[in-house]
């Protein structure tokens, strides 16, 4: 939803590209976190015993949802312009809530809190530097 947030915002400036370049690198962020979520969803499967392509098949449908609501946020934009900024906050909170809920304790059990650190603070600065050359 994010995304399709963005592009539209982006198409609503239409004669600024750097909106349509924040929106870009919003997209290759989400799309890079994409990978490990469905990687969350398929590995379990497979490790309970569902085949290689169930597993696969369901790993990619989670991520489905992404795109459809996306292109639902840009038709609706023009209707809800008012209420992007909250609706964008809310997006990159939830996403905020998960990583410190659930992936920073999980990522500390174990004795392997280093990886799971230094994973955190590598996805930040990859995201940083995206923010920083794409927009």
């Amino acid at each position: 939803m994010a995304v399709g947030l963005s592009f539209a915002l982006a198409a609503q400036h239409g004669d600024d590209p750097s909106f349509y370049a924040s929106a870009a690198a919003l997209a290759l962020g989400i799309g890079i976190q994409n990978f490990p979520e469905g990687a969350a969803i398929s590995l379990p499967m497979r490790q309970e015993g569902a085949s290689t392509g169930r597993a696969f098949l369901l790993g990619v449908l989670s991520g489905a949802v992404e795109p459809v609501f996306g292109i639902a946020a840009v038709l609706l934009a023009g209707f809800i312009t008012p209420f992007m900024p909250w609706l964008l906050s809310f997006a990159a909170g939830a996403m905020l809530y998960v990583v410190v809920e659930e992936l920073i304790p999980e990522a500390h059990i174990g004795g392997h809190s280093i990886t799971g650190t230094m994973g955190v603070m590598s996805g930040f600065l990859i995201m940083m530097i995206l923010d920083v050359a794409l927009g």
